[in-house]
């Protein structure tokens, strides 16, 4: 019996429902292909979405048409906007999440949408014609057919996992890893290298003395992820909790370090710099008597914790301990400790910028895979795989974003034209153009790209042109409407900045840092903008309002940069150009070149080891 389908998705984590997601909504035919259907887009570390640049990430997946923004606020037990304190290019959404909703709820979307398909089995290998991907073969011999397959395997090939000396094979605790698929690669050409990454204990909060934190509660405005959901009251809202280690806690560690698969070479994966283990923090920070830890809670109903920042693979006792050092650990309980876990990936140079690798024609790489860490990276690929197979398979143009488009766009670019070798996580440092890139205006950035490929439904640019008029409107107001002195400064004392003397533009004031447009509009006589706001959308427009404002000077200034930086990526590169016959561009140059192949000279110059002359070079064969 034949088993056909467009697209085949292997791997059900985070970039495995987005791709799989993705292809369906875009009309494809799609098989999600998963080694366990109750655990989709399961959380293996902390139950938390978003962070530094992570949050924009959701916030961009969401308005492409994705699911993970939905799927976090329908399980979401905490909402914090962090950096506030910065300015607007570093404001990052962050949501604790109930862990097993979570799951429950991309199940849900998943089973709920036309054109996709689950296979719960081991994929053991792919079905090759000549260069051509077109289909996969499980452990039990079943053979899938399509015209492209997305390898969203994670940390389960070949996963590894380490508890002090005692290893054991699995992609995530209590799950089996998965063999073939990359000694099948290995064996066609392709690199194949090994990364670790790890997980902190899980503890019993009957057995935490909270009184001895510091808690911190969610932000007080109720706000969203998605710009689909309506802000509105959390139900069973959850708080996190701050505590530190200590020199008792890092002594108590040190006396393990011998026993440490990390500091004893039983690990010969690299692993996070940006996100390391306890061990490793005592030793590289040796200096330091303290460390911050958060005890984030797993759900709304349960009584599991996760201790953030006490990723650890030493042994059970070691750890144990050591965490009840900790003030209000003293007497905790764990239900499992943390573990590290090493996999194969393959180097992301490997890919073209649509994820699609050059070896092997319609076979797609996303995820961990690709020597990432974390969902939101994951989820990224999976969605930019998932509309490139379509694409392709309709016979219609790449999609492929920008650095100055998304967040999505820098992730993407670095890892085809820099490549890994650590664990590749997102920061706003990466982002050149990051006051372009903000949070607040994903959608303004990339819903109509999605509504144009099929991602995006009528409802997102129906809700994205409402925001974009109420927001034309209030600025408009402002610009025309005067304000007399009398009306305004009773008010401007309030907030400690100084009154006017004389009638002044109203977006004069709204300009101002210390005021906040939508207490500022309430305080305007004959203002009516906020009466045309519907409550649900207060945040939204209020504070999208307040940053057109305030940064337009950056805003324009930053756009004008883009715009010429584009004109590089503008300039493509012929795909026949022999770099070993241009012997002016450096031996290094021409050997990183010939391997990445760039399409554009923007992406040339971001290659470690091509220099400017190189790049001059390059443009003077181009005849520019």
């Amino acid at each position: 019996m034949k088993f056909n389908y467009d697209i085949i998705v292997v791997g059900g984590g985070h970039a495995g429902c987005e791709a799989a997601h993705a292809a369906a909504v875009m009309g494809a035919r799609t098989l999600l292909v998963t080694m366990d259907m109750t655990k989709l887009a399961q959380m293996s570390c902390n139950p938390a979405m978003g962070g530094i640049a992570k949050g924009q990430i959701i916030r961009e997946i969401d308005a492409l048409g994705g699911m993970s923004g939905l799927i976090t606020d329908r399980s979401m037990i905490q909402f914090r906007m962090l950096n506030r304190s910065k300015g607007p290019a570093m404001w990052s959404p962050r949501a604790q999440c109930d862990r097993q909703e979570f799951t429950i709820e991309w199940r849900k979307a998943i089973e709920q949408t036309n054109n996709l398909y689950i296979w719960q089995e081991q994929a053991s290998n792919l079905i090759l014609k000549g260069s051509y991907a077109i289909g996969i073969e499980t452990s039990f011999g079943t053979r899938f057919f399509s015209s492209a397959v997305i390898l969203t395997n994670g940390t389960f090939l070949n996963g590894l996992m380490h508890v002090g000396f005692k290893k054991i094979k699995g992609g995530r605790s209590g799950e089996q890893s998965s063999t073939g698929l990359s000694e099948q690669l290995r064996e066609i050409g392709f690199i194949v290298e090994r990364m670790k990454t790890g997980t902190s204990a899980r503890i019993d909060g009957r057995t935490v003395d909270f009184d001895k934190m510091t808690e911190q509660k969610g932000d007080d405005e109720n706000r969203t992820f998605s710009f689909m959901s309506k802000d509105g009251e959390i139900v069973n809202p959850k708080s996190c909790f701050i505590t530190h280690t200590n020199k008792e806690v890092h002594e108590e560690l040190r006396k393990g370090l011998k026993f440490s698969p990390l500091f004893t070479g039983r690990i010969k994966g690299r692993g996070p710099r940006y996100c390391p283990s306890i061990e490793d923090k005592i030793v590289t920070f040796k200096e330091r008597d303290t460390h911050q830890l958060f005890i984030e809670p797993e759900g709304r109903d349960t009584i599991e914790y996760y201790v953030n920042g006490f990723s650890s693979s030493l042994p059970l006792e070691s750890q144990l301990k050591a965490l009840r050092k900790v003030k209000g650990l003293e007497n905790v309980e764990l239900f499992r400790p943390g573990y590290a876990i090493e996999y194969d990936f393959f180097q992301p140079t490997q890919l073209l910028h649509t994820l699609e690798t050059k070896k092997i024609k319609n076979l797609y790489f996303a995820g961990q895979i690709n020597g990432t860490t974390g969902y939101e990276e994951a989820a990224a690929q999976g969605i930019i795989a998932g509309i490139n197979a379509v694409l392709k398979l309709k016979g219609k143009e790449s999609f492929i974003l920008g650095r100055e488009e998304s967040y999505i766009g820098v992730l993407v670019d670095d890892l085809v034209t820099k490549g890994v070798d650590e664990p590749y996580r997102m920061f706003t440092s990466r982002a050149e153009y990051r006051i372009l890139l903000r949070q607040d205006n994903a959608d303004e950035r990339l819903t109509r790209k999605g509504f144009k490929i099929g991602t995006a439904g009528k409802e997102r640019i129906e809700r994205l042109e409402e925001k974009e008029i109420l927001v034309k409107e209030i600025v408009n107001f402002l610009s025309e409407k005067s304000i007399d002195p009398s009306d305004i400064n009773e008010y401007l004392e309030s907030i400690e900045t100084s009154g006017i003397n004389q009638k002044v533009k109203a977006i004069n004031i709204a300009a101002r840092p210390q005021v906040e447009i939508k207490e500022f509009l309430n305080k305007i006589k004959g203002s009516k903008k906020l009466k045309a706001i519907k409550s649900d959308r207060l945040n939204e427009i209020g504070e999208c309002t307040e940053i057109k404002i305030k940064y337009e000077g950056y805003i324009k200034r930053e756009k004008i940069v883009a715009e010429k930086i584009k004109r590089l990526e503008g300039l493509k590169i012929p795909d026949d150009i022999n770099y070993n016959e241009l012997l002016s561009i450096s031996t290094e140059g021409r050997q990183k070149l010939s391997r990445i192949k760039p399409v554009s000279i923007g992406q040339a110059g971001r290659i470690s080891g091509v220099s400017p002359s190189d790049i001059n070079i390059l443009l003077m064969y181009l005849g520019r």
